[in-house]
């Protein structure tokens, strides 16, 4: 394999640009040409590529975002769509590409995989919710960006003995939330993978308090939302001042860590191997710290469980 693109999909997270800087410099260390592809299937459909070099990468590893932007492209869905990326990928003899993304980035790559252009995914999202792997990019950073805004919370929770109820992101999974939850000393953590009763985490307030708690956080997962409602609620069952706070796409952007710097740059250069044997239709993920790969199909069709025990040693600790 001779040229390869690389690519960014759906919502972007720190560590994007380490993976895209591996990808590239590995390539061109194996004699590739390597293309990169802005915006996404977006751009592969319409043409928005450009070769890149050993210094089109330099600077961007303590950057968050993504270098080559990214979109959502539901022209990709059809079949008129991939047929156009696909020209696109012949006319510039692209072999392969390396898609960084989540779970719909890789479904598109499985359908471009089938047309006979190889891909291999990178799991690139910060809600750390793709099954095959233990590990996203972008995962790190974002937790820690979580834990040091919910800091800064406590500090007015506490000066006005209040309640602050902060809505995290994870739209179908609470890894985030729970994680954050025991970093923070959250009182309750709000997961979309488990049942809540309120009755329950009004209750909880109320006996902490009378062992001299006088502030409270309560973290609620994106995919349970209502948080300006859980928060009136609370502060109705309880007497305790409460107030919601969302803190949103914040939660992408920064810095990445040195985890999500060096899982991303294992992971390019992995994928990167992979195409160099012609190996394509995969998903490059992390199982026990090592870097591995599963066919998408197979990665696609995986459910990853929650962390059940974490979540009990959560509501232990936090009284």
């Amino acid at each position: 394999m001779k040229k390869i693109g690389v690519l960014t999909s759906g919502g972007d997270a720190p560590g994007m640009n380490a993976a895209i800087r591996a990808v590239v410099r590995t390539a061109i260390s194996k004699g590739m040409q390597v293309f990169g592809i802005n915006r996404g299937y977006n751009g592969l459909i319409n043409g928005d590529v450009y070769e890149m070099n050993t210094r089109s990468v330099s600077s961007i590893i303590q950057r968050g975002g993504t270098l080559l932007y990214t979109a959502r492209c539901p022209e990709f869905r059809t079949e008129e769509g991939l047929q156009k990326a696909k020209k696109t990928c012949e006319e510039l003899g692209l072999e392969g590409i390396v898609v960084i993304g989540g779970d719909g980035s890789f479904r598109g790559a499985a359908d471009l995989s089938e047309r006979g252009i190889l891909c291999v995914g990178l799991p690139g999202t910060i809600d750390n919710d793709i099954a095959c792997t233990e590990y996203t990019i972008g995962y790190d950073t974002a937790m820690n960006t979580v834990v040091e805004m919910v800091d800064k919370l406590r500090d007015t929770c506490h000066s006005h003995d209040r309640c602050s109820v902060v809505e995290v992101m994870g739209r179908n999974a609470g890894h985030i939330a729970l994680n954050t939850g025991v970093a923070c000393g959250a009182t309750f953590v709000l997961v979309p993978e488990l049942p809540y009763d309120l009755d329950e985490v009004a209750k909880k307030m109320l006996e902490t308090k009378k062992t001299g708690k006088q502030n409270f956080i309560v973290i609620v997962a994106e995919g349970i939302g209502h948080s300006e409602l859980i928060a009136k609620t609370l502060e109705a069952k309880t007497g305790i001042e409460a107030r919601a706070t969302i803190l949103g796409h914040v939660q992408r952007g920064g810095s990445p860590t040195l985890r999500d710097r060096v899982v991303a740059s294992e992971m390019g250069y992995y994928a990167v191997e992979l195409l160099e044997n012609d190996i394509g239709n995969r998903v490059v993920g992390m199982q026990q710290g090592k870097i591995v790969d599963f066919d998408i199909q197979e990665a696609l069709s995986m459910k990853k469980p929650f962390d059940e025990k974490l979540y009990q040693i959560s509501n232990t600790i936090s009284i």
